[in-house]
């Protein structure tokens, strides 16, 4: 039986006690947390580490847009970037911004091109970016399609219909969380049987990536994940593989095998180098997706409207791609180091320091997008065409910022989108009278509603459509 929203916000503010001093609020309503003397709203950056910002962040955006947008917050040594403008220049100023901190992802994903810029950063990207985009992003879409429809014909291994003849699924565990590691192994090459290893390299090198309690697993994963392409690398370069389309015909060579072919400087590219891009693809290619996905399909069942039109309209989905991703990002934003000093709206930023490029922030920017926190598949101010490295504004719309923008924008941006279009014609296929299984959702501690996304990416969507629709 589901609580009412009185009961539930009485028990959200006895649980808070000692372990944060900030209450929830309702949802747009930020914490008063004092004034300056001249009347300037004062920032407390305890917020950053607290539920409540996660569950309610976009009000302190705007607060820091509107009077800090560049707040130096010295009780985790970082300064935060919000406004849209500001991190478009900062992303494009490849060397005043330089990449994101070294180390912090070397040390499990190998010597990726996470940690260069420039020039070196422009050849490392190209090696395996031109295969994830135009014509050879062409021949990846029937893979994608049946791949959609393999994992929606075993629905049935998962889940039954209950006694109403309807059934109930969580669609990341029956669909989303698995669906874009599946792309990606398939387009990288691995063969079918190295599906189950894929699972495991790609969830250890991401749980390695957050501390040291899990970067000892990440790092032996890291290792067996090189040993095994070294394997691979040494048949490609003696017999080539393919990609095919639904009728079995050779459409494009995998992408392992386009790099054991690659030649840089007139020497083929070394197994570690092959190795080290692929652990990049390996590491961005599930979880941009896997949100992207989730919060999709949230974002549509919960605004029935826009849901109606897109299913009357195939055309809408990647308008709602771009939608959600600007509404709700699975990513919140980027790290840079600056290689010298700055001064940017008045706050000097030694060399060096760390710097939050914050995409949530951008995306509800008000000077770019009006009434930034509701979604609106049909809005006039969002670019929702090809997604552009150069990023898009003009006549008065522009692109997000999901996926950054420059020379770092995502590589697998192009591909991302495919999975997650792709994989939803799919899904409003196969359950054409979808709906939220209101009784397994998460609920908001102040309004007793499903709960907002705020900025933690939904882990569990439970969806509920008649069986054999």
């Amino acid at each position: 039986m589901t609580e009412s929203p009185e009961a539930l916000r009485d028990q959200a503010l006895l649980n808070v006690g000692a372990t944060s001093k900030f209450a929830p609020l309702p949802l747009g309503e930020a914490a008063d947390m004092g004034q300056a003397a001249d009347g300037t709203p004062l920032f407390d950056p305890q917020i950053f580490d607290s539920s409540e910002f996660a569950r309610n962040p976009y009000p302190y955006y705007r607060l820091l847009r509107d009077h800090h947008p560049v707040y130096h917050d010295k009780l985790h040594n970082a300064y935060y970037v919000t406004r849209f403008a500001d991190i478009t220049e900062c992303y494009f100023d490849d060397a005043g911004f330089n990449t994101i901190p070294k180390g912090s992802s070397s040390g499990v994903l190998g010597n990726t091109q996470l940690e260069l810029s420039g020039v070196e950063h422009r050849r490392r990207r190209n090696l395996y970016g031109q295969h994830l985009v135009g014509k050879s992003l062409t021949h990846r879409v029937p893979s994608i399609k049946r791949l959609a429809r393999e994992m929606i014909d075993n629905w049935s291994i998962e889940s039954a219909p209950g006694s109403d003849g309807r059934t109930t699924i969580e669609l990341g565990a029956a669909f989303a969380n698995e669906f874009p590691i599946r792309v990606v192994c398939e387009v990288l090459g691995f063969p079918p049987e190295a599906r189950g290893d894929f699972y495991y390299w790609y969830n250890s090198m991401m749980s390695g990536l957050g501390g040291s309690a899990t970067h000892k697993q990440g790092v032996e994963a890291r290792q067996h994940l090189e040993d095994y392409v070294g394997q691979l690398v040494a048949e490609r370069r003696v017999t080539p593989t393919w990609l095919h389309d639904d009728d079995g015909n050779p459409i494009s060579k995998d992408i392992i095998t386009k790099l054991c072919e690659t030649k840089v400087d007139g020497d083929y590219l070394s197994t570690e180098e092959i190795t080290s891009n692929i652990a990049l693809v390996v590491g961005g290619g599930g979880e941009t997706t896997r949100g992207a996905i989730m919060h999709l399909w949230y974002l549509l069942l919960t605004h029935p409207e826009q849901f109606a039109a897109l299913k009357n309209d195939d055309s809408l989905w990647d308008q709602a791609f771009h939608e959600t991703l600007r509404h709700s990002t699975p990513i919140g934003g980027q790290p840079r180091h600056n290689t010298h000093d700055l001064s940017l709206h008045g706050v000097d930023i030694p060399a060096g320091s760390l710097i939050n490029m914050v995409d949530f922030s951008a995306n509800h920017d008000e000077r770019i997008f009006s009434e930034p926190e509701a979604f609106n598949i049909f809005r006039d101010d969002l670019y929702s065409g090809k997604i552009l490295r150069s990023g898009y504004a003009k006549e008065g719309r522009c692109s997000h910022m999901a996926f950054g923008v420059g020379p770092h924008l995502c590589p697998g941006a192009w591909i991302s989108q495919q999975e997650a279009v792709e994989g939803s014609k799919a899904l409003l296929a196969a359950m054409p009278d979808v709906a939220l299984d209101l009784d397994k959702m998460q609920r908001d501690s102040i309004s007793g509603e499903p709960r907002d996304i705020g900025i933690s990416s939904i882990r569990e969507l439970w969806l509920t459509f008649a069986d054999g629709s």
